[in-house]
C-alpha cells in the first residue's frame, strides 16, 4: 500500500456528520499512515464537539434568554469547533486509540507463508488469531530498536521479516512441550550452532519442488536474544555481505538476503519487502 501524506481533509476542518466520518475512514484505508493520523484526530475532534455541545444544552435550563439570539448560537458553534479542534490530537489523547484501531483495520495483512530454509510446517499456533500486524510490531518494537541501535540494522526490516516469518506471530517455531522456541527469523541450527535446539517438520523448495523435511531449528530463551543472534548472524556471515551494504533499500536488502540464500521460497523477496513496507507505515503511524 503505497504512503502519501496528503489528506483530503484539511487540519483546521470539522467532520460533522455521520457521512462525513465515514469519508475519513474510507481516506485512512487508502492513503496510509499520514492519513490515519489526521483521520484520527478529525475524528477526535468530532467526538469533543459533541461532548462540548452536550454540555451547552445541558446547561441551557439555567440561562436568562436575554442574550440569546441566532448570532449568539452561531458564536457559540464556531467556538465549540475551534476549542474541539485544539483540544484534539493530543499526546495520550483519544486520538491515539482511533488510530491503533483505524490501522488494524486498514492496514492489509500479508497472509503470504514464508519457504525458507525450512518454514515450519504446521507449527502450532503461538498466540490467538486475533493478534495484529500492529500488536506484533508494538510487541517487538523495543528489542528490534535497541539492535538497530547496536549493529546499524533497521529495526523495520527486521520487524517486517519477523512477521512474515511467523505469521506476525501466529506461527512462531514451537518447542516439543508447547513452548515457544523464541526463534522469530527461522534460523536453522547448523553445525556451529551449541545453544538450545528444536526440530520441526518443514517445507523447502529443491530444484523448483515443494518437500517437506524434517530440520533443526535454533531456540532461546527470550525474543530479545532472537534478534540479538539475528543481527549477529546478518553481520558476521560473508554470505550477507551485500546485504549489508543494501540497508538503505527494503527492496535491494529483500533481494541480497534471498540471492544470498536467506531462503528457498522464489518469491522471498517480494513477500519480504511487502511486510517491511507495512511494518515502516505501522511504526510511522507511532512515529
Amino acid at each position: 500500500m503505497a504512503l502519501t501524506q496528503t489528506s483530503t481533509v484539511s487540519s483546521n476542518a470539522l467532520a460533522a456528520d455521520a457521512q462525513s466520518l465515514n469519508a475519513l475512514k474510507m481516506q485512512a484505508g487508502k492513503d496510509g499512515a499520514g492519513a490515519i493520523k489526521e483521520t484520527a484526530k478529525q475524528l477526535e475532534s468530532l467526538f469533543m464537539r459533541e461532548l462540548i455541545k452536550s454540555m451547552r444544552e445541558a446547561t441551557a435550563s439555567t440561562k436568562s434568554g436575554l442574550f440569546d439570539s441566532p448570532q449568539g448560537d452561531l458564536g457559540n458553534d464556531l467556538l465549540d469547533q475551534q476549542m474541539s479542534v485544539t483540544m484534539s490530537g493530543q499526546p495520550g489523547g483519544l486520538s491515539d486509540a482511533i488510530v491503533r484501531q483505524l490501522t488494524r483495520q486498514t492496514v492489509p495483512a500479508d497472509t503470504n507463508s514464508t519457504l525458507k530454509m525450512g518454514t515450519p510446517l504446521g507449527a502450532p499456533t503461538a498466540k490467538p488469531a486475533t493478534v495484529s500486524q500492529t500488536d506484533f510490531v508494538e510487541e517487538h518494537n523495543a528489542a528490534a530498536t535497541a539492535v538497530e541501535r547496536a549493529t546499524g540494522i533497521p529495526a523495520s526490516y527486521m520487524l517486517g521479516q519477523a512477521g512474515h516469518e511467523t505469521g506476525w506471530g501466529r506461527k512462531e517455531i514451537k518447542n516439543h512441550d508447547g513452548s515457544t522456541s523464541f526463534n522469530l527469523f527461522g534460523i536453522k541450527a547448523g553445525a556451529g550452532w551449541t545453544g538450545k535446539t528444536t526440530t520441526v517438520t518443514t517445507h523447502e523448495v529443491v530444484n523448483g519442488e515443494t518437500r517437506k523435511v524434517s530440520a533443526k531449528f535454533r531456540a532461546y530463551d527470550s525474543y530479545q536474544e532472537s534478534f540479538n543472534d539475528y543481527a549477529k548472524l546478518i553481520n558476521n556471515n560473508p554470505r550477507y555481505a551485500q546485504a549489508r551494504q543494501q540497508t538503505g533499500s527494503a527492496q535491494a536488502y529483500a533481494t541480497e538476503l534471498k540471492r544470498a540464500g536467506y531462503a528457498t521460497d522464489p518469491d522471498y523477496a517480494a513477500k519480504l519487502n511487502r511486510a517491511i513496507t507495512v511494518t515502516q507505515q505501522l511504526r510511522r503511524a507511532y512515529a
